[in-house]
């Protein structure tokens, strides 16, 4: 029964003080009184005060909720509820069970709890991975009224959680795609150029819209501007193709480069399905991991999310030619590609850049690679010593080489994205929203 039992500093503090006092008796005699009376004294207080925290079975009881699915890379919050069962104030110390993926040591919430009363612990935790994510026990110490003596409790909390590519990411940008103050989000508003969309409805005109679809006849009838509106050409292939080798393992602010390019394919899939388009995906390594075709059904993007989700590599070395002999196969409509992978080298690009022309003269191929932000923090950084100067000329060098790399693939006439993992999402859609508007798909 009293294997939780722990006993506090306060109570060896006590101790040390009768020690001390029975130890001065052999020079004041009058001292071993006081010393045993106090012995006595603390020792039944300590007996009264334990029992205080024993007599009730389950003197609280611990909840902790959280939503059913995590956002990877996103703020998530976490609410330990504790609720005090007794009928006396009851001091804790509550000790979380984080998942071992926070690498987080657990640090105590200290709370006075009222009779019947239960209290909120809030905490917010950002997933790094996707997969399952564990939380343990909770810990919770009971001290006693006089404080010495505490039981320890463990609340048998097992709970798991899985952590999906990020669905409020997917939720954020589609307000602000299909917001009509677009610009302010970062998203920009383009005109649209040629003959891909037929005329829909003649409607109000809004801050944005294009000054050369003005509606002359129909603003005079109406006493204010009216604008043409137009349908854009929908039902266009568009597969988000994601390379999963060695490269792809880099990591900023503690998150793959992978799993950078997974938020933005659930982002930009789910853009281009409300666009009217086809949405599909190609995962691919050392081998073709998931080839789903591009369709617009119902389930489409609820299949995207799940194969997202599964999505698991050893980061071996990217094979583009096995990629664009499934693409010639498999692709068989001239489609949009939009390819997220990571160059480090001009070499590394070089290898690749062949099987990227093929694809890109039977597709619209889109190059998605990553800036590298610490390397340039890094070169910016004021110099103060030789080594100083050394990191900063050696960062600047290899950011340089990022550039060097986006401008070749230009020249070779491949769209390339040079782009922050931070702003992968919208930079992708803004590419999206441009090659729609210019009938580039």
């Amino acid at each position: 029964m009293f294997g939780s039992l722990h006993l506090t500093r306060f109570f060896f503090l006590i101790q040390a003080v009768v020690v001390c006092i029975i130890g001065a008796s052999f020079l004041f005699p009058w001292l071993m009184i006081v010393g045993k009376t106090l012995l006595i004294v603390s020792i039944l207080a300590t007996i009264v005060d334990v029992m205080l925290i024993y007599l009730p079975k389950e003197p609280i009881t611990v909840q902790r909720r959280f939503q059913e699915r995590m956002n990877l890379g996103d703020s998530n919050g976490v609410d330990v509820i504790v609720i005090n069962q007794t009928l006396q104030p009851l001091n804790v110390s509550i000790y979380e069970g984080y998942p071992v993926q926070m690498q987080q040591r657990s640090k105590a919430w200290i709370a006075l709890l009222l009779p019947r009363k239960r209290k909120t612990f809030h905490y917010d935790f950002t997933p790094k991975e996707r997969g399952q994510y564990q939380f343990n026990d909770v810990v919770v110490f009971v001290r006693s009224p006089f404080f010495l003596g505490q039981r320890r409790i463990t609340v048998s909390l097992e709970q798991q959680v899985e952590v999906y590519p990020s669905i409020l990411q997917m939720k954020q940008y589609e307000l602000k795609v299909f917001h009509q103050q677009t610009q302010s989000q970062g998203i920009k508003k383009v005109r649209r150029i040629g003959n891909t969309s037929e005329f829909e409805q003649i409607k109000n005109y809004v801050q944005g819209d294009d000054v050369r679809t003005i509606n002359w006849k129909a603003t005079s009838r109406k006493n204010e501007l009216m604008v043409n509106q137009y349908q854009e050409e929908r039902s266009q292939p568009v597969y988000c193709v994601i390379d999963k080798s060695r490269p792809m393992q880099l990591a900023f602010d503690d998150m793959s480069m992978l799993d950078y390019a997974i938020n933005t394919t659930l982002v930009f899939s789910n853009i281009a399905l409300r666009k009217g388009d086809r949405a599909g995906l190609i995962t691919f390594s050392d081998k073709i991991g998931t080839l789903l075709p591009a369709d617009k059904s119902t389930g489409q993007l609820r299949r995207i999310l799940e194969n997202l989700y599964n999505q698991r590599t050893l980061f071996k070395e990217g094979n583009f030619e096995l990629l664009y002999q499934t693409v010639r196969r498999q692709v068989k409509t001239r489609s949009l590609l939009m390819l997220f992978t990571n160059f480090e080298s001009e070499f590394a690009m070089r290898r690749a850049l062949p099987m990227l022309q093929k694809l890109n003269k039977r597709h619209v191929l889109v190059v998605i690679f990553f800036q590298n932000n610490e390397l340039e923090e890094w070169a910016q950084q004021p110099v103060a010593t030789m080594k100083d100067l050394i990191q900063a000329t050696v960062a600047e060098k290899m950011s340089t080489v990022k550039w060097s790399i986006a401008r070749e693939l230009r020249q070779h006439g491949i769209q390339t994205i040079l782009s922050r993992p931070e702003d992968l999402s919208i930079n992708s859609i803004n590419k999206y929203l441009e090659l729609k508007a210019k009938g580039g798909i």
